[in-house]
Parts: structure tokens; sequence; C-alpha cells
């Protein structure tokens, strides 16, 4: 045998080495291809199932949201409405309801003066007094952190 022909077997049996590399890359891309297009066509099944689904809760969505709308409009109206009713009502009976007060507050002081009268101590000895709901209550006491002493 010549180095010709050794070559030349060396070539055909690289060549029949390659050409089997060759046709398995293609089998398995040819399998990949086939389960590639099994799993679009199944996505495509679900997909337009759910589309429709999706299209029809956003159409309920839709409808929800209109009559959350006309509900706010009313919440509006109502709430407009108590404002203007208590307008009214603050200024039909908000003056003869303070004169009352005042006229109870001026009896109140009249029949309280009808005792025989103390004499009134000095304006700097008199202890201030809160008037809550018909009750007396002693003010707090006189004096703030500058007066008190100093704690040693």
């Amino acid at each position: 045998m010549s180095g010709g022909e050794v070559a030349g077997i060396l070539v055909a049996v690289f060549w029949a080495i390659l050409v089997s590399f060759l046709a398995l890359a293609l089998v398995r891309l040819a399998q990949t291809l086939k389960a590639t297009t099994k799993l679009v066509a199944d996505v495509t099944e679900q997909a337009v199932p759910l589309l429709s689904e999706a299209s029809a809760t956003v159409r309920s969505a839709n409808t929800q949201l209109a009559r959350v709308d006309s509900i706010a409009a009313d919440v509006q109206e109502v709430t407009a409405n108590a404002s203007a009713l208590s307008s009214t009502v603050s200024s039909a009976f908000g003056g003869p309801l303070v004169k009352v007060a005042a006229f109870g507050y001026g009896v109140r002081r009249a029949m309280g003066r009808k005792a025989p009268a103390e004499p009134e101590p000095a304006p700097e000895s008199r202890t201030r007094r809160t008037v809550i709901v018909g009750k007396t209550v002693p003010s707090a006491r006189g004096g703030g952190r500058r007066n008190r002493g100093s704690k040693g």
C-alpha cells in the first residue's frame, strides 16, 4: 500500500465518522423540533380559552367599576346634602340655642346672688375655678417651674 492509499482510507474513515456525527445531530435536532412543535400546539390550545376567560373577567371588572363609580357619585351627593342640612340646622337653631344658654346662665347667676353675699376676698387670694357641666372644679396649682424651690 502506498502513502496515497493510506491517506485515502484515513480521509474516508474521517468522512464516515463526520457524516455519522452530523446524522446524529440532525436526528436530535428533528426530535427537538417535534417536541417544540407539540409544545407550541399545546400552549395554543390552552391559551385561547385563557384569553377568552381573561376577556370575560375584564368585562365583568368594567361593569363592577361602573357600579362603584355610580355608588361613589351617590355618596358624594349624600355628603353634600348632609353638609347643607348641617348648615341649615346650625343657622336655624344655633342662634336661639345660644340665646337660651345665655339666658339660663344669667338666671343661674341671678339665683346664686340672692343668698347673703359674703365679703369677697382680695383678687390675689381668690382661687380660680373652672365650670364643667354644672360642676365646680378647683383650678391648677399656681406657680410654674420658676417659682419652685431648687431641689438641691
